[in-house]
């Protein structure tokens, strides 16, 4: 009520509005405000030329006069490509019954004062740019019967005073921005026999207050967001014709309310959330020409399908949950059906010999089902079948020739199935057949030349099959060819010249299979082609230069050939967005003529022979996602002119002779995902700005020269799945910010000059999982035991390092470890007995590491106590062989003393005669003397020696007198 007595209070200031207007002005005729409305608009096709005060209103086009001539009744302008707004002068042309202006460009908001034109009973202003909310003023017009304003950009919710408009008959506000929910009041329009409400964003359930529309008849509220039950209450509505709820949320089942309207011609309910079983109350639908329930939840069999349905044109169930065999009653010889669409069930059985009743059957889509067995001859009865969709399903057994009997067949859908043996060639008869699509089957033999015959074929697609031999010569007959599809087979030989002249071909798809050779020169024809795939084939020799007139290529895949040469012939389009050439033989630079392919986002030149540096002209391709370019022979610098690219993602330059420093600007390529700049000649540090590549996933830097510490910011890399810094000069320790690289599951080190103690947060990076190889460095200290928690880990080496200390008995816990490698450190103490199972060389050349696969602990002790028992045996033996032989010298050198003392008084004794007596006695004498003065002998500790003064005296007397004494003992003789 209170919106009622707005809308009343709006009309009166409008009311008042309008008198005040007429009163001052010159305004008293409709030509007047026509005119008025006529300025404001803009007319270019100039529909309004003739809107003239010098001719009668009558005549002016688009209007019609009331009977007496003095005022206009009717304005339709419709579809005469007029703009701007619509004026609210229009509310003064009172007498106005019908205004139509749609199918313009007129923008802006509907006019509140249009509810001034109390007369009005068509107003149609669908299909414009018209915005905001639907004036509440609408409500005023009493007698309107038809309100048309969708296809607009109108936004709101539908005001509940709809349902004052008592004669309402038509209510369209389809396709515009609508939101809520359908109004209740709704169902106060007894007379309403149309309402569309399609495409909008209606929210809430269908109220049950809509059975009141008891004249309905088209009822059209699919693409919304309708949700809840359909109400059971629409099954009063026995006049509706159309209903149409699709692509929407409502849920429950289906009501069998709605096998009570008897005069339903089109029900559609696909896109919902319904389940459930299929009612059979359905079947007294007798008038029903269409049923679509697909893409829902309903189970059970189609059993409820009967012969009471013949007017039924169309049926579609498909993408439900539908099981069971096609009942045997489905089809009769009075059958209307046109159309069947069963695909996306779970229907099983053999092909239904049932449908072949149905000779009025255009389309039959069984696809994507469990039908299983072979293919039946009959289905050449289907003389008016134009399309059979058996796809994906498991039917098997060799194609029936008799379906090139099937004369009006345009589309032939039987990939992914079972089917075996040769293509019929009976299949060359099929003049309309358009798309031919038999991939992924097991389909044998050649590829028939008579299928070049179907004049009309536009799309082929053979691809995954085994089929043999060569490309029909003939292929080039086939003037309508826009996909061909011929990948994964086992085709040999050349390209035939012929296939040059598919003038249409689009997609050209022969990769993965044998054929060899050159390509044909008459390739230059193909000027529409846009994707050219032939990579893994046997292909050779430079291209041809007129590909270069191949203007609209957007994908090139040659890759894994043996294609030769310059690829300047494959730049000649604008509009390349992947170019793929790996595992070629090409050579020379990368053409400046690349960087015209703006669009260009992938471009993987790998492994090939290309030579030059990375020129400028690569900045330009500002959409690059994916550059490869190595295995190559590339040189010089990487160009600063890269770091346009922002929209990099992978990079990867590695095995080529790039030199100079790694470029920091790398760091601002936001978006990259995977950076390899391995085997080449980088130098210097590890840029720190690396840090900034967020998303960066795989780092290779291994095999380079670079120095340096490693930057602490490579642990702001925290989405790093692999690290790879292996075989460089990289000194320091490893950055304890590391941890934060949580996503690492491969940590490659190895191969540096890196000190310090291993850290024990790489026991956090608990994803690790390919390896951890710290092998060959520097690192000392012990192994921390927190590498016990990588239980993911696989492969794990630190060999060749100064390690020290007992292996942490945590690292015995890593049950994912199947390479372990400690060696060539100084470990020692017992090993984790779960390393029992790996080799030797795992352990070797540390200090005193025992237990398997080792000597056991025990065995090692005792041996190393023997090993101390004959040492001391041996050192015992050493001492009194070398104290024995002292003494033995010792008393050898006294001997010698003494007897050189007794040959000197003996000598002394033949020179004196008789003397002899008292000499002897003076030489006790003169020893008892000197023994009484300590000076003859003194004793040391280990031996006796005698006095230096005696030393000096006697010693070279002896000696010397030994000589005089062999001399007069010669002298004597002779």
């Amino acid at each position: 009520m209170g919106s009622i007595k707005m809308c009343h209070m709006m009309l009166f200031f409008a009311v008042l509005s309008a008198v005040l207007a007429v009163t001052f002005g010159d305004n008293s005729t409709d030509s007047y405000w026509l005119l008025r409305i006529k300025s404001e608009l803009v007319d270019p096709v100039g529909v309004l030329a003739n809107w003239s005060s010098r001719t009668n209103i009558c005549s002016w086009n688009g209007l019609v006069c009331s009977d007496d001539q003095l005022h206009i009744i009717g304005l339709s302008l419709s579809g005469s490509g007029l703009s701007g707004s619509i004026s609210p002068e229009f509310s003064h042309l009172t007498s106005l019954q019908t205004l139509d202006l749609s199918l313009n460009a007129f923008a802006g908001s509907i006019p509140h004062e249009l509810g001034l034109l109390q007369n009005l009973r068509e107003l149609l202003l669908y299909s414009n740019y018209l915005s905001g909310k639907i004036p509440t003023e609408i409500c005023l017009l009493k007698k309107l019967q038809v309100l048309r304003i969708g296809d607009n950009m109108l936004a709101g919710e539908i005001t509940p005073s709809i349902g004052n408009l008592k004669e309402l008959r038509v209510l369209g506000l389809a396709y515009c921005q609508l939101n809520g929910s359908i109004p209740a009041e709704i169902g106060n329009l007894k007379n309403l026999k149309f309402l569309d409400l399609q495409k909008n964003s209606l929210s809430s359930v269908i109220p049950e207050e809509i059975q009141g529309c008891v004249e309905l008849q088209n009822f059209a509220a699919s693409n919304n967001k309708l949700e809840g039950e359909i109400p059971a209450s629409m099954g009063n509505l026995k006049s509706l014709q159309i209903l149409n709820l699709a692509n929407n949320s409502l849920s429950g089942s289906i009501p069998i309310e709605l096998g009570g309207l008897s005069n339903l011609k089109y029900l559609n309910l696909l896109g919902n959330r319904l389940s459930g079983m299929i009612p059979s109350e359905l079947n007294q639908l007798d008038q029903l020409q269409k049923l679509d329930l697909s893409s829902n939840n309903l189970s059970g069999t189609i059993n409820f399908l009967n012969t009471q349905l013949k007017s039924l044109e169309v049926l579609a169930l498909s993408d439900n949950l539908l099981t069971g065999s096609i009942p045997s009653n489905f089809c009769t010889s009075s059958s209307s059906l046109r159309q069947i669409f069963l695909a996306q069930n779970k229907l099983s059985g053999t092909f239904p010999l049932e449908l072949l009743n149905c000779s009025s059957i255009q389309q039959l889509d069984l696809s994507d089902n469990r039908f299983e067995g072979v293919l039946p001859p009959e289905l050449e009865k289907l003389e008016n079948l134009t399309d059979l969709l058996l796809n994906n399903n498991s039917f098997s057994g060799k194609l029936p020739p008799e379906i090139g009997n099937m004369s009006s067949l345009e589309t032939l859908y039987l990939f992914d199935n079972m089917i075996t043996g040769n293509i019929p060639v009976e299949l060359g008869k099929l003049q309309k057949l358009s798309s031919i699509y038999l991939y992924d089957n097991q389909l044998s033999g050649s590829i028939p030349r008579e299928l070049t015959n179907c004049s009309s074929l536009s799309e082929i697609d053979f691809f995954g099959n085994h089929f043999m031999g060569s490309i029909p010569a003939t292929i080039g007959k086939l003037s309508n060819l826009v996909f061909l599809q011929l990948r994964q087979n086992d085709l040999s030989g050349p390209i035939p010249p012929s296939l040059g002249y598919c003038k249409k071909l689009h997609t050209l798809t022969l990769a993965d299979n044998k054929l060899s050779g050159s390509l044909p020169p008459t390739f230059r024809f193909l000027s529409d082609l846009r994707l050219f795939s032939l990579y893994n084939n046997s292909f050779e020799g430079p291209l041809p230069e007129s590909l270069f007139l191949l203007k609209k290529l957007g994908i090139i895949n040659f890759s894994h050939n043996r294609f030769s040469g310059s690829i300047l012939p494959l730049l000649g389009s604008d509009f390349l967005t992947l170019l793929d050439l790996t595992n070629n033989s090409f050579s020379g630079p990368i053409p400046s003529r690349l960087a015209m392919s703006k669009n260009l986002t992938r471009l993987r030149l790998a492994h090939n022979l290309l030579t030059g540096n990375i020129s400028s002209e690569f900045g330009q391709l500002k959409e690059l996602k994916f550059l490869d370019l190595s295995f190559n022979n590339f040189t010089g610098e990487v160009a600063p002119e890269l770091s346009n690219c922002k929209k990099l993602e992978h990079v990867l330059l590695n095995n080529n002779q790039f030199i100079g420093m790694i470029p920091s600007w790398l760091g601002g390529l936001q978006k990259l995902g995977e950076l390899d700049l391995s085997f080449n000649f980088f130098h210097g540090t590890v840029p720190a700005a690396l840090g900034n590549c967020s998303r960066l996933l795989k780092l290779s830097l291994n095999d380079n020269s670079l120095s340096g510490e490693i930057p602490p910011e490579m642990g702001n890399l925290t989405s790093l799945n692999v690290l790879d810094l292996q075989r460089n000069n990289l000194s320091g320790q490893i950055p304890s910010t590391f941890q934060q690289c949580k996503k690492l599951y491969e940590l490659r080190l190895s191969e540096n000059m890196l000190t310090g103690s291993i850290p024990s947060e790489l026991g956090t990076l608990t994803e690790l999982q390919v390896i951890l190889d710290l092998s060959r460095n520097l690192f000392s200290g012990e192994i921390p035991s927190s590498l016990g928690n990588l239980m993911k880990l696989e492969s794990l080496n630190i060999s060749f390092n100064q390690l020290q200390g007992e292996v942490p008995s945590s690292l015995g816990k890593l049950t994912s470890l199947h390479l372990l490698d400690l060696s060539n450190n100084h470990l020692r103490g017992q090993l984790p007995s779960t390393f029992s199972e790996f080799p030797l060389s795992s352990f070797m050349r540390n200090d005193k590491l025992c237990g398997p696969p080792l000597e056991s602990c025990s065995e090692y002790a005792g041996q190393e106590k023997r090993r101390l028992s004959n040492t001391a045996v041996a050192g015992i033996i050493v001492a009194i062989v070398f104290t024995s032989t002292l003494i033995c010298l010792v008393l050898l050198y006294i001997m010698v003393r003494i007897w050189c003392t007794w040959r000197k008084v003996m000598i002394l004794s033949s020179d004196s005669g008789g003397t002899e007596h008292n000499i002897e006695e003076e030489k006790w004498d003169y020893g008892d003397e000197k023994k009484r003065k300590g000076e003859y002998w003194k004793v040391n500790t280990m031996a006796l020696v005698p006095s230096q003064e005696k030393q000096n005296l006697s010693s070279p007397t002896c000696i010397f007198q030994l000589k005089m004494d062999s001399e007069t003992m010669e002298t004597t003789m002779v």
